[in-house]
Formats: C-alpha cells, sequence, structure tokens
C-alpha cells in the first residue's frame, strides 16, 4: 500500500515540465534498438512522493547469497530500485542502461549509493543468469540484481505498486530514496541519466534541509 503525498513533474534545468522520455545518451547503446528508442520517446516521465512500507521478504542476490530485503534496503545509503527481467527486449535494457550511466557518473560516490533491481521473472531469472545480465550492463559493486521465489517477487512488486498482472505487461519505473524512514520518489515513464542524477541531487538535498 502507498500513501501519495503529491504529483509533481519532473523538473528539467529548474523548470516544472514533463520530459520526453528516451536518452540521446541511449542513442549509440547496441541493447537499445531503434524501435525500442522510439516507443521511449513516445511517452513521458511524471515523479509523485509516495510512502511504501518495505516487505518483509527474502531474496537472492546474483552472486547467489539468500538476503533479507529490508536489510539490503536499509544499509543506511540512498537507494534507486527498478524492476527488471533478463529477457526483456524493450523497458528493461533502457533502464538498466540509465543505472549503468548513472553509476558511472556517481564516480567515487558510487559505493555509497545502493543500486537495486529485482526480478520480475524470477523463475527464469537465476542468479548466474542476473550475474550475467548485470556484467553485461556494467554493474559495479554498489549495484545489485535480485531473484527469488515468484511468490516473493510478487510480494515486492506488489509492495512498490509496479504490478501489473504478468511480465510483458511491464512498465517502467525507478524509485529513490533517500534514507531508511524516509518517502520514496517514483518516477513513472523513461528517464534519461541527467535526469535521474538531477533528482538524485535533489533528493539529497531535501534530506539534508529536513535534517537541519
Amino acid at each position: 500500500m502507498s500513501l501519495k503525498q503529491s504529483i509533481i513533474p519532473l523538473a528539467l534545468a529548474g523548470a516544472s515540465v514533463l520530459l520526453t522520455g528516451a536518452p540521446s545518451a541511449l542513442a549509440n547503446d547496441a541493447l537499445s534498438p531503434t524501435d525500442h528508442r522510439e516507443q521511449a520517446s513516445a511517452q513521458h516521465a511524471a515523479a509523485e512522493i509516495v510512502q511504501y512500507q518495505v516487505p518483509r521478504v527474502t531474496l537472492v542476490r546474483e552472486d547467489g547469497k539468500t538476503v533479507s530485503l529490508p536489510e539490503e534496503m536499509n544499509d543506511g545509503r540512498p537507494v534507486l530500485l527498478n524492476f527488471i527481467f533478463t529477457s526483456c527486449g524493450s523497458t528493461c535494457p533502457l533502464m538498466s542502461q540509465v543505472f549503468a550511466q548513472f553509476q558511472r557518473r556517481l564516480g567515487s560516490e558510487a559505493n555509497r549509493v545502493h543500486l537495486m533491481s529485482i526480478s520480475i521473472d524470477p523463475e527464469e531469472d537465476t542468479p548466474a543468469r542476473l550475474a550475467e545480465y548485470a556484467h553485461k550492463f556494467g554493474a559495479g559493486p554498489g549495484w545489485q540484481h535480485y531473484t527469488g521465489t515468484l511468490n516473493a517477487s510478487l510480494i515486492a512488486q506488489r509492495a512498490f505498486d509496479v504490478y501489473r498482472g504478468d511480465k510483458m505487461s511491464h512498465a517502467p519505473v525507478t524509485l529513490l530514496r533517500a534514507a531508511p524512514d524516509q518517502p520514496w520518489r517514483r518516477i513513472d515513464g523513461f528517464v534519461t541519466p541527467d535526469d535521474l542524477m538531477r533528482e538524485y541531487r535533489q533528493l539529497l538535498a531535501s534530506r539534508l534541509v529536513a535534517s537541519k
């Protein structure tokens, strides 16, 4: 369940506007065919502040370790979360490429931010398959991929309001949280690496203001 506090368009260069999706930075991405970029550009991204309760489920990381989702999310680092599956040919490669570029742009700060990608197709996405997928996108140590039982995946999807009935109805959603017990910033639609970095910086800034 989520409590929606406000719906606000993503900010671009200080103005409140809706973003058209596909990143121009992805234009040379071999994992993103032309038709997928056209699909992304036809969509808008909008952000809202929401409250989610992290479900107490157990998942399996791409390194084969069984972990608690709350413990993974509540280690003190800011969290960026998305939901993917490795056989996806459109939405997921775009979202994963954005995460990859975002992580690279963090530079030395990368280990202080936790990127998380949870599979919505856990019956096919074994830890080994997720590890291969992570390698393909150049995931660094701060970006983990998770699988588990089908039930655990469904619980996680429903907790973050991304469940759409089946994986073929999967929609692009990115979630950001500055710290445990803080609200989440939910972005529906495709977002560019630049816009994701802007959202992340604004989230950290708002956290600092709230702590004073």
